[in-house]
């Protein structure tokens, strides 16, 4: 799928393509949390394992089945995983919300879902569980405006969920990611060896950036470039979608080596 630019050359679109007809759609935040289904009676992930989230988390939860996903603010997926890993639910629950997206009805279009959702959400005082808001996007250019207002305030990305599309657990056109990615440059420290397939390779290069800030960079590499990786003290340019809260780049992947004048 191709990658169109915006503006700045630093931000690109990733995923959503323009040209779709965006009328069609609803915009809502994508958010850095766990995906979790609630079944009427527990929480699970998308592999069916259970979250044991306390029975006060879950004792106002509908009995209607729901698509959603376990977070607690900006830059907390850490903190968020520490939590609902645990067997042994603790207080620390109460960081965290279950925000819901969609529910698993098979004849009913998105739209129609959304009303029903929100009829749905009304009638449970849980403060534990919410409706992630959806609204409409009117063009590319306002669609571009909101998602980095949402990136600059912390956030992930947008999701664009087609109005008449049917209920889909797995993926599908109708449900697209919009995402942004800066580029960076960082200079090559060490080369890390690869294991498994490739053993006598290249695993990852240990690269700093002019802030003093190290990491490794294990993606993005071709084979070739595994057998014949950029040197110690070349500078190499990767991209990546925010960062942590550790002020690491969150899901940095290799670009290229960079061409010095």
């Amino acid at each position: 799928m191709q990658i169109h630019t915006h503006q700045n050359s630093l931000w690109q679109i990733y995923i959503y393509e323009q040209g779709i007809n965006l009328e069609e759609y609803w915009l809502s935040e994508k958010l850095d949390g766990a995906r979790a289904y609630w079944d009427g009676r527990q929480l699970l992930s998308r592999q069916g394992h259970i979250y044991h989230a306390p029975a006060w988390f879950t004792a106002d939860f509908p009995t209607q089945p729901l698509d959603g996903e376990l977070w607690i603010t900006h830059n907390s997926f850490e903190q968020l995983m520490s939590i609902i890993r645990d067997t042994k639910p603790t207080n620390d629950w109460r960081e965290v919300r279950y925000m819901v997206f969609d529910m698993p009805l098979q004849d009913t279009i998105f739209t129609e879902r959304m009303e029903k959702l929100k009829t749905l959400l009304a009638g449970t005082s849980s403060p534990y569980i919410r409706l992630i808001a959806q609204s409409r996007i009117s063009d590319h250019e306002a669609l571009m405006k909101k998602l980095v207002e949402t990136v600059d305030s912390g956030g992930e990305g947008l999701m664009l969920h087609k109005g008449d599309s049917y209920y889909s657990a797995g993926r599908s056109n109708d449900l697209l990611k919009v995402k942004l990615f800066r580029d960076a440059e960082a200079i090559v420290i060490a080369h890390l060896p690869g294991k498994g397939k490739y053993t006598g390779m290249l695993g990852a290069l240990l690269v700093e950036t002019k802030d003093n800030v190290r990491f490794r960079l294990g993606t993005g590499f071709t084979d070739q470039q595994r057998k014949n990786p950029p040197p110690v003290g070349s500078f190499v340019t990767y991209k990546y979608y925010g960062k942590t809260v550790n002020g690491l780049p969150r899901f940095a992947s290799f670009l290229r080596v960079r061409n010095l004048p």
